[in-house]
């Protein structure tokens, strides 16, 4: 069995529909000291981030903490947006998050995959800094919901899952909060 911590990236500088690769703001860094702290004793781990900077700058307290320096993993970064229109964008994440992925065409269907599959290839118990879509994704996954949102973890909320058998399985979820995405 492999544990796994998935960590929603603080709240960032910009939305979705704003902005395609913000930081964090005062506000998000201040999270992530906070989940940094919580999370400390557990390791050190490997840390796994998405390629954005919002995962990278959240992950940062815990890498400082552990002398760690995170591996960017592409296959856990944000749901790929077929625009580049941030308003667009927008617009198009609330049809796909209202929705099921039974329903999304085939390239979104390839990045749940691609999310999971870079998940159930960790070998190690690892803390993964990455997006709330991906983590809806893993989460969907372990409980058999095809739905594309299932729940909303709050900036900087550690849901917990098991690698077993090849599989999936949800531990827990981080906090849910009222959390700003598009």
């Amino acid at each position: 069995m492999v544990r796994l911590y998935l960590v929603r990236h603080g709240k960032a500088a910009a939305s979705f529909s704003e902005a395609p690769n913000p930081g964090l703001d005062a506000t998000g860094t201040t999270q992530a000291e906070a989940m940094a702290d919580r999370l400390a004793p557990l390791g050190p781990l490997p840390i796994v981030t998405s390629p954005l900077k919002r995962t990278r700058d959240t992950a940062a307290p815990l890498e400082k903490r552990w002398r760690f320096t995170a591996r960017i993993e592409p296959a856990v970064g944000e749901i790929p947006s077929p625009m580049e229109d941030p308003a667009a964008r927008g617009e198009w994440l609330r049809g796909v998050m209202a929705s099921v992925w039974s329903a999304q065409p085939e390239d979104l269907k390839l990045w749940r995959q691609d999310v999971a599959g870079a998940l159930l290839a960790l070998q190690r118990p690892t803390v993964v800094v990455t997006h709330f879509v991906a983590i809806n994704v893993a989460v969907g996954i372990a409980e058999g919901d095809d739905r594309v949102v299932s729940f909303a973890p709050d900036n900087c909320s550690v849901t917990v899952l098991d690698v077993e058998d090849g599989a999936l399985r949800l531990v827990r979820r981080g906090v849910e909060r009222a959390t700003q995405v598009l």
